[in-house]
């Protein structure tokens, strides 16, 4: 029950941190992890402690589902230096640098135990990145080779730990070549499973008649895939991702409806199982350094070195990234200059992973369990805490804010957008009549805004907008007032005698719909776009209880 509570609490704390974090620019997850573990001076909190066996199987598999449908194949393709520098690289450099300076810094220390601590510490958290970076304004392409990384670099630090835990509890050997050999099978089994469930899962999502059972459907196989993975010692990591990205490349098969949905799933799913793992680890910090004792000042100050030298070995290898593409006077690769090198080691977090690696050593027969947990802690406080508070500050002071290339790249794809649309319209105008043809034309027409350079009268082209935005804003005051209007009489017909509450869901559900597919907010997307002609005429409301029309016959509840 303390535990439950303590979720409860969790959840609630997250829902109030985002908003925090969204009004002054810091990233929540970072607020909420120094919330949970400033509860150490809170009398009468309960201990609360997770099995190490299920942190990584319960939260891992849902947000890198989430990571992996932002990403593509294409993606990959363009960053697959990025994966090999950074993931498998940089990732076996870090393991062996905190190797050493474990061994030399630390008493006693085993070659074992410093390659446990190296393989805990080393890889950023994909979670962690993702949640810290995107909100701040990094350029897309920095946060897309950050991404990238974080997605695969858990490969070969599990294969590293899994063989140091091995020789930990069994007192076996290391192997390099073992492990090279355990890491190929690892990632090239992970990428078959995960293909095969992104195939799977593709057909079952064809066959299913709700929009909601589809979106559960993509709740149930992360784990699946994640469980399948680790049965046959595979990368579950690298099967999720595998997975999400198969499955989001055939997104052509879903209907908008099934897009919305499952993009609003995801968002609530991704928020609170991230506020739920972020916050378990403040509460784990706390608990360590309960249970460090009076040894803590010596482990804090050996985690702090082992804190210093992730950090600058990471700095020193972006620079070397830097001047790499100086030297071949090429931009292939990411960071491109040492602005965006900075932000990358800042960037480089770590998080959930390292503390359940460093949560699952054995409690018996490992003396220095205390030890890594306190060292993992450090490091995690150095890496996500301190840099995700900074990180805005940073972007700001490098003046690397989002670049106009993403500008540049919606404008490009909403241009594709509007010709397929006037194609559309050509091809169907036979049998439709002409004002109605203007009209749809007329929309999509204007779907992409001119830019400066296009425009020959710019003090004219900013006065039209204006007066049309004015015009825009007020047709939709008027027309969500009406819709609020009709909203609230239905939601009162609730009280009325003899009114089924399903009859007045069913009309309130076609009332949202209608202020859904009216929002103003889609000129936002489609800049210049004119609210108020997207929907049918009045009384030709499509009815979505019947069943649309798809690529796979398939109706919906």
């Amino acid at each position: 029950m303390d535990f439950l509570i303590v979720v409860i609490v969790i959840l609630l704390a997250t829902l109030v941190l985002v908003g925090v974090g969204d009004r002054f620019n810091l990233p929540w997850p970072v607020l909420l992890t120094l919330a949970t573990a400033a509860m150490i001076f809170i009398p009468g909190v309960p201990n609360v402690k997770v099995q190490p066996e299920l942190i990584l199987p319960i939260f891992l598999p849902p947000l890198l589902w989430a990571l992996g449908q932002r990403a593509s194949w294409q993606m990959f393709r363009t960053n697959w230096r990025a994966i090999v520098t950074y993931s498998v690289v940089l990732v076996t450099l870090t393991i062996l640098a905190v190797m050493w300076t474990s061994m030399v810094f630390i008493p006693g220390m085993t070659v074992a135990a410093a390659v446990a601590i190296g393989a805990a510490v080393a890889p950023p958290d994909p979670v962690a990145v993702e949640a810290v970076s995107e909100p701040v304004g990094i350029p897309r392409r920095i946060v897309a080779t950050l991404q990238t990384e974080g997605l695969f670099n858990d490969a070969v630090s599990l294969v590293a730990f899994q063989a140091a835990l091995a020789a930990i509890t069994v007192n076996s050997h290391l192997s390099a070549p073992l492990l090279v050999l355990e890491f190929l099978y690892t990632a090239v089994a992970a990428v078959a499973i995960g293909l095969f469930f992104g195939w799977l899962g593709g057909v079952a999502r064809r066959h299913l008649n709700s929009s909601v059972a589809r979106s559960g459907l993509t709740l149930i196989i992360p784990f699946a895939v994640y469980i399948a993975s680790e049965e046959v010692h595979a990368s579950g990591v690298i099967a999720v991702v595998v997975a999400a990205v198969q499955m989001s490349s055939t997104m052509g098969d879903l209907e908008p409806e099934d897009r919305l949905t499952g993009t609003a799933f995801w968002e609530v799913i991704e928020m609170l199982i991230t506020g739920v793992a972020f916050g378990l680890i403040g509460l784990q910090v706390r608990q360590v350094i309960v249970d460090a004792g009076d040894r803590i000042g010596e482990m804090i100050l050996h985690g702090g070195i082992i804190a210093a030298v992730v950090i600058l070995l990471r700095l020193a290898w972006m620079v070397l990234i830097v001047a790499f593409n100086h030297v071949k006077k090429s931009q292939s690769m990411t960071p491109r200059s040492l602005g965006e090198a900075l932000v990358m080691t800042w960037s480089g977090m770590r998080g959930l992973v390292t503390l359940a690696l460093a949560l699952s050593l054995p409690a018996e027969g490992f003396g220095f369990r205390s030890e890594v947990l306190v060292i993992a802690t450090m490091v995690l406080l150095f890496t996500m805490v301190f840099p995700g508070l900074t990180l805005p500050i940073l972007v700001k002071m490098l003046g690397l804010d989002r670049e106009d290339h993403q500008d540049r790249q919606e404008r490009e794809l909403l241009e594709r957008a509007r010709r397929a649309a006037m194609q559309a319209v050509r091809q169907h105008s036979e049998d439709a009549p002409p004002e109605v043809v203007s009209m749809v034309s007329d929309i999509y027409r204007r779907m992409v805004p001119k830019s400066p350079q296009e425009v020959e009268n710019q003090e004219l082209y900013e006065a039209q907008v204006a007066e049309r935005n004015k015009r825009r804003k007020l047709f939709a005051t008027m027309r969500d007032t009406a819709l609020s209007a009709a909203q609230d009489e239905i939601i009162s017909a609730r009280s009325d005698r003899g009114v089924d509450p399903a009859t007045v869901d069913h009309v309130l559900r076609k009332l949202d719909q209608m202020s859904a597919v009216q929002n103003p907010d889609m000129a936002t997307i489609l800049p210049g776009f004119q609210p108020g002609f997207t929907s049918p005429p009045p009384g030709k409301t499509q009815d979505r209880t019947q069943p649309p029309t798809r690529k796979t016959p398939r109706s919906d509840a």
